[in-house]
């Protein structure tokens, strides 16, 4: 009988952003992103953000984030955590959305899953390919700017899941009626992001 679960302790993985040692964790239940002095900062799993999703897209009801952000500079690589291959990618226009989006297919323990590397730049979806295999620490893609990732401040949306996307997009936030289903979904990303905050 195969294994139920995945192991997350048992194995190593490489970060998805290389981090300086200080680093902001932002709370962003206020519905906006507070000022911070450092260059990267990230945002929370879990976390209950009324007032931020205010697009069409959100319907005025989903407000709870099932990824971690991580912010920083334009162009910020963003790397495999662990080998993989592109499931799928694409431009997701809509405002408040992913923009270009690239997600990946992993298996560990026997299990697959997925991960969504939201908010990169147009030039992170070129030669890209279906079924392209990916190394551990190997560039996916770059963080995006304003007018290519949706209108946000420049920053990674990470996120896992234990179900196949059938396109290139996930709910990056759900409603707090489906909040319980999508954590078991979903996954909390320090499984591999480690602990950053």
């Amino acid at each position: 009988m195969g294994r139920t679960e995945i192991l997350w302790s048992n194995h190593q993985f490489q970060a998805v952003v290389d981090l300086p040692n200080d680093y902001d964790v932002l709370d962003l239940t206020g519905g906006k992103v507070p000022d911070h002095p450092s260059e990267f900062a990230i945002g929370k799993y879990d976390e209950v953000r009324k007032g931020m999703y205010e697009t069409e897209l959100f319907e005025g009801d989903r407000f709870i984030h099932m990824g971690v952000d991580i912010g920083g500079p334009v162009g910020t690589p963003c790397m495999a955590f662990t080998d993989c291959e592109i499931h799928c990618f694409g431009y997701n226009p809509e405002d408040g959305d992913y923009g270009h989006v690239i997600i990946t297919k992993q298996t560990l323990d026997g299990i697959d899953f997925w991960s969504l590397y939201g908010h990169l730049s147009a030039e992170s979806l070129v030669g890209k390919t279906v079924g392209q295999r990916l190394k551990s620490g190997e560039i996916i893609g770059f963080i995006g700017d304003k007018h290519e990732n949706g209108g946000w401040d420049p920053h990674l949306h990470f996120q896992l899941s234990l179900i196949e996307p059938e396109t290139h997009d996930l709910p990056g936030v759900v409603s707090h009626d489906d909040r319980e289903k999508a954590r078991k979904l979903y996954p909390d990303p320090r499984l591999v992001l480690g602990d950053l905050y």
